[in-house]
């Protein structure tokens, strides 16, 4: 029940501590689009992705104005494009890539999500061309997202598929290198990917979902940040209480949006995401809540304890603000994206292997890292194998966005504005993992898979 109190304080967050609605994402399937002609598959595509997506943006803004809530992007996810094209005669997928970019900028949305493959257990022929097609695919077009699942829990790790990946990294760095490798900021590599995600740029409309649904992706660091500073020195019992009240408000919040944008298009609500999702912006940071805790950078011994208390209690209060909570719903952790993780990486406290332990705990993993532009394609591979096993044991989702910087060193900085925000280049071990890459096959998954 909403009284005045609560919507007093509602506005205090949006207006002071940079609580936003991230992203209003409709899923699109598009498993009705397979055609054997390529001009077909993309026009059915197209025409899909515009009809269902076309009033998208203008509800979105329809809603910002009424209730006075920021929506900071409307974005579409699509059925793995893997899967849609490999009815096609066609060896190069690129112009489904080109076709999705096409789709979108008619609609006006921010991102596309969807350009994806799940091989976690092998290889069709649509996932091998699709997976080959991914630099090209990423360097012709701005809106397009990426991503390809590796790895799950029921499955084990597909180490050809990680080789595979790493190679595609460092390609893609190569043909977006005119925006300093700017294309892998747009690519994922997942293990156990969820079918509902929201946020880009791991988002594709898993083929367990229906025809078409509204996702909605909240974010709250600033908010969760404020609230803590009204706790300074109290025991971690008052301090995980004071997150779940947070964190309830914030997912309430998503909550509406997401209904009333599900009313309003005439499309089935889906879920929300209560993730923390981060911004550049100072205040609104996942680190400087774990340093509200009592660190003094984020990174330093005692980061894993508080960003596990951080990812729990925000998943204990969303569950009771909405009957839906769906995505990855926890705490995100990217570098670029995060104005205390930038500053804690620049002073050499929050390091590469510090991140890969605060994933065991968190949401997602690995996120929006720079790496000098010389390390090699095995090197990312092996990177994304110690992530993949993460997710693999922990029965989570994980994931790798790592971008080779063309050209950069050790301290340099990878501006990229907006939301993805400036990579400060991280160091990474120069110990070679060639061949242990080299070995392919399957990392077989573990006990704990057997469940039936």
């Amino acid at each position: 029940m909403l009284n005045q109190k609560n919507i007093l304080e509602t506005i205090e967050m949006i207006d002071k501590q940079h609580l936003d609605i991230r992203t209003v994402t409709m899923g699109i399937s598009l498993r009705d689009c397979a055609r054997t002609d390529v001009k077909a598959c993309c026009e059915a595509v197209y025409d899909k992705i515009c009809t269902k997506a076309q009033r998208l943006v203008r509800v979105g803004e329809e809603i910002e104005r009424d209730f006075g809530i920021p929506i900071v992007n409307k974005r579409i996810s699509v059925t793995p494009m893997a899967m849609v094209a490999e009815s096609c005669e066609a060896k190069d997928y690129v112009p489904f890539a080109v076709t999705m970019d096409r789709a979108a900028k008619a609609c006006g949305v921010n991102f596309i999500g969807g350009y994806s493959a799940l091989v976690q257990k092998g290889f069709t022929v649509g996932d091998e061309r699709l997976i080959a097609s991914i630099p090209e695919a990423l360097a012709a077009t701005e809106f397009v997202c990426s991503s390809v699942n590796v790895g799950s829990t029921r499955a084990g790790i597909n180490m050809d598929a990680v080789a595979r990946m790493g190679r595609i990294i460092k390609k893609t760095a190569e043909l977006t290198q005119e925006q300093k490798g700017l294309g892998c900021a747009k690519l994922v590599v997942f293990c156990n990917a969820v079918e509902d995600n929201p946020f880009m740029a791991g988002a594709f409309h898993g083929v367990g979902e229906g025809e078409c649904v509204i996702n909605v992706g909240v974010s709250g660091p600033g908010v969760v940040y404020h609230a803590l500073q009204s706790v300074k020195g109290a025991p971690f019992d008052t301090v995980a209480e004071t997150v779940k009240r947070t964190a309830f408000q914030v997912t309430r919040m998503g909550q509406l949006v997401a209904q009333e944008a599900s009313c309003r298009l005439g499309v089935p609500f889906g879920i929300v995401d209560l993730s923390l999702a981060p911004t550049p912006a100072v205040g609104d940071s996942v680190a400087r809540i774990l340093e509200e805790m009592g660190l003094e950078i984020c990174g330093t011994h005692g980061t894993t304890a508080a960003l596990a208390l951080l990812n729990d209690a925000v998943k204990k209060g969303g569950v009771m603000a909405s009957g839906h909570v769906g995505g990855l719903s926890g705490a995100f952790i990217p570098v670029s994206e995060d104005e205390g993780m930038i500053a804690a990486a620049l002073q050499g406290t929050l390091t590469i292997d510090k991140l890969e332990a605060m994933t065991c705990v968190c949401s997602v993993g690995l996120d929006m890292i720079a790496v000098p532009g010389d390390t090699s394609a095995e090197t990312i591979s092996a990177i994304i194998a110690d992530e993949a096993a993460v997710g693999m044991v922990n029965s989570k989702t994980t994931a790798v966005r790592i971008i080779p910087v063309p050209g950069a060193k050790v301290g340099d900085m990878m501006e990229m504005g907006g939301l993805l925000g400036s990579a400060p280049v991280m160091p990474v071990h120069g110990a070679s993992s060639a061949a242990f890459i080299a070995r392919g096959g399957r990392i077989p998954a573990p006990l704990q898979s057997l469940k039936n």
